[in-house]
């Protein structure tokens, strides 16, 4: 899939998210989204592009989630 696609949608859910009062439910929201309703191969590319340099286009948030929630999202 196209790293730019994945990251704009990533970053789209990162902004709905960031809109809730609660920070640790935001991040917990983000990965659980992930997990229910990306491929599994999406999820894994897009793990990959976090480890590398092109991660630096993802929202904050989105990273944060996926730094304290990764194991859900693998």
């Amino acid at each position: 899939m196209n790293s730019e696609h994945l990251i704009r949608m990533a970053n789209q859910i990162g902004t709905f998210f960031e809109s809730m009062p609660d920070r640790t439910e935001a991040l917990e929201g983000i990965a659980n989204h992930l997990q229910k309703f990306w491929d599994p191969r999406m999820r894994h590319e897009f793990l990959a592009l976090l480890d590398q340099d092109e991660g630096r286009a993802v929202n904050a948030m989105v990273r944060e989630a996926l730094q304290k929630h990764r194991a859900m999202v693998v």
